[in-house]
């Protein structure tokens, strides 16, 4: 699993400049829900829906808000994850990246579009009908987890791979549960760097202005690094298969 955090270091420094262009579409993604008018909340530097509020002050403008700003916030958080894992894939394969893959920037995001649509869609389904039970936070995180093992890889599977969506979600689930270390791996560093930073930004700026600080902190630098992270860890796929 050291390799993995060497070789993950290594891609992000080296091309630190493409993703932090690409991570400008992370902070659009995740800043259009802010102030959009759109019932959420931000912490730790992600975006949280308040569900109960949707349920109160729902109507049809709101629902169009809802709707449209969520279809542009995954759209681009779709675009930035399949650039950082074309990133990764090419530097791993020391092989330039040709104007054909960059042709097909618009079908793997179209493709990662899905795949994110998908698990939102799964697991707000799950948050709305339990709505009114007293165990809907506890069921709804249950099903995002059981859910995670098909969604977790499947954005490098569709690039690295060049899988299709239902395909693509099948590869995720079989890695995932081969290595699941390397998602433990990922989960703990993941809240170590969140943590770490987010205490940081609290004890310089104070509570209110440390979300958002933190917000565009986690856009630019950790968001990147752990889909860059991610990305190594599938790659691991191909020494599996040589065995």
């Amino acid at each position: 699993m050291t390799n993995v955090l060497v070789y993950s270091k290594d891609t992000y420094l080296k091309h630190i400049g493409h993703l932090l262009l690409f991570s400008i579409s992370f902070i659009i993604a995740l800043l259009i829900p802010v102030f959009a008018a759109f019932p959420t909340y931000n912490d730790i530097g992600a975006i949280f829906v308040r569900t109960a509020s949707i349920f109160v002050n729902i109507n049809a403008l709101s629902s169009a808000i809802i709707v449209a700003s969520t279809m542009f916030s995954l759209l681009f958080l779709s675009f930035a994850i399949v650039a950082i894992n074309i990133i990764v894939k090419h530097s791993r394969t020391h092989v330039r990246i040709k104007k054909d893959v960059l042709d097909g920037l618009e079908k793997y995001t179209s493709r990662v579009f899905v795949v994110l649509l998908i698990y939102l869609l799964l697991v707000t389904a799950a948050n709305l009908i339990t709505y009114h039970y007293k165990s809907s936070g506890i069921i709804t995180a249950v099903v995002g987890l059981i859910l995670i093992p098909f969604f977790f890889y499947a954005p490098s599977a569709i690039v690295i791979d060049d899988r299709r969506i239902w395909r693509s979600m099948r590869s995720s689930a079989t890695f995932f549960v081969k290595r699941f270390d390397y998602f433990l791996l990922w989960l703990v560093l993941s809240i170590l760097l969140l943590t770490l930073f987010d205490f940081i930004f609290i004890t310089i700026s104070g509570t209110l202005l440390s979300r958002y600080a933190m917000l565009v902190f986690d856009s630019l630098f950790i968001l990147p690094f752990l889909v860059v992270l991610q990305s190594e860890c599938y790659m691991k796929r191909f020494a599996m298969l040589k065995r």
